[in-house]
């Protein structure tokens, strides 16, 4: 076994990630992540939008349907979450509440171990989180 992870760690444990989210309405999305969340754009084609995450890309894939999952599909780990919440507001995005748990005035909700996180919604609905660790 222990060879077995020994070469898929030499496979992918080394190369760079890629991740990914989906889009309807492309110019919406670019708008979003480029001008609101300040991610640089590399490229657009009829296929996707892939921006430049803090060296990670991040592919937008323009879709007919997007299906949107009940969680977390991005995450950004900050190192002051209410000063990033803060932002995301006067950027205009709505931090989201959910029942269950509590959340303070901003949406930030405090785990057990003491990680902050808060959680907001891009214009397709996929929900996306800032985390403080």
């Amino acid at each position: 076994m222990a060879t077995l992870e020994g070469q898929v760690d030499s496979v992918l444990g080394s190369q760079k990630l890629t991740a990914f989210v989906s889009t309807h309405n492309p110019a919406r999305a670019k708008a979003f992540y480029r001008d609101t969340l300040g991610l640089h754009l590399l490229s657009e084609d009829s296929f996707a939008l892939v921006f430049d995450a803090n060296g990670t890309k991040l592919r937008v894939s323009i879709v007919a349907e997007v299906v949107v999952a009940k969680y977390t599909v991005l995450g950004w780990d900050v190192p002051d979450i209410v000063a990033t919440a803060k932002n995301l507001r006067r950027a205009g995005v709505k931090l989201e509440i959910f029942g269950g748990f509590a959340q303070d005035e901003l949406g930030i909700w405090t785990a057990p171990d003491g990680t902050k996180v808060a959680w907001f919604k891009d214009p397709d609905g996929n929900i996306l989180s800032i985390a403080q660790h």
